[in-house]
């Protein structure tokens, strides 16, 4: 089942073409599942910072935000962004430096045309979404 998608992410992402926002649409997907997967996180808060969708742990506190958007130097290209001050990035380079491709300290890139690899995802945002509870254990 796929979660309607809120008027300002709508909006954010409107434009795109059919397979990068189909792309986005289905990475939103995996944030909001993971949420749910995890009682730590909380409920998220949707909303759209520097005109990307971002998801943050209001309630929970739980983690740091996460953006998604297309990715500015590449028109097949999308992203998922986190806090570029986290170690957040690096973490992901350790564990899946031959799986994933990324931007500095600040994104994981993926391809429109390509799946992407689910699991590997599913943990970078787990990470991202858990961050402020793995710092304090």
């Amino acid at each position: 089942m796929t979660d309607p998608i809120p008027e300002p992410t709508r909006s954010a992402w409107q434009g795109l073409p059919e397979q990068m926002a189909g792309r986005l649409v289905q990475l939103r997907q995996l944030v909001l599942e993971v949420a749910r997967e995890n009682p730590a996180i909380g409920p998220l808060e949707e909303t759209v910072k520097w005109g990307e969708p971002a998801f943050l742990t209001a309630a929970s506190g739980s983690g740091t935000t996460v953006r998604l958007h297309r990715h500015k130097k590449s028109p097949d290209t999308y992203a998922l962004y986190v806090h570029c001050q986290t170690d957040l990035v690096e973490r992901y380079r350790q564990l899946y430096g031959e799986e994933l491709t990324f931007d500095g300290n600040r994104a994981v890139l993926f391809d429109s045309k390509e799946e992407p690899p689910v699991e590997a995802v599913k943990h970078c945002i787990a990470m991202a979404l858990t961050y402020h509870l793995q710092k304090r254990s």
